[in-house]
């Protein structure tokens, strides 16, 4: 029989200061491994994902510049088409006087 007054196992208090910061510095400790062993492959992989990147939006950007260009000189091609075409109407008509 045991006597109530002394205390069990069950009445005992834990310490959860030491366990829980024992388990706290295991975990920062893995966590802070696997973000060294990941970094080199996260800086790769972020480096190439930005140069992608930038690649496509040159590119998107080199398209709408030359359709910008394109319709640039079509317009500047038509008027000195209609210029030249009013010149030469201008001529004809001084050479028919």
């Amino acid at each position: 029989m045991s006597d109530s007054t002394e205390p069990t196992d069950a009445d005992q208090p834990k310490e959860p200061s030491d366990t829980s910061d024992a388990f706290g510095e295991k975990v920062q400790d893995l966590r802070n491994r696997l973000k060294h062993l990941t970094q080199p492959f996260v800086d790769s992989l972020d480096s190439r994902l930005r140069d992608q990147i930038d690649r496509r939006v040159d590119d998107r950007v080199d398209d709408r510049v030359q359709t910008l260009v394109d319709e640039a000189l079509a317009a500047r091609i038509s008027v000195i088409e209609r210029a030249i075409a009013d010149i030469d109407r201008a001529l004809k008509e001084l050479q028919g006087k």
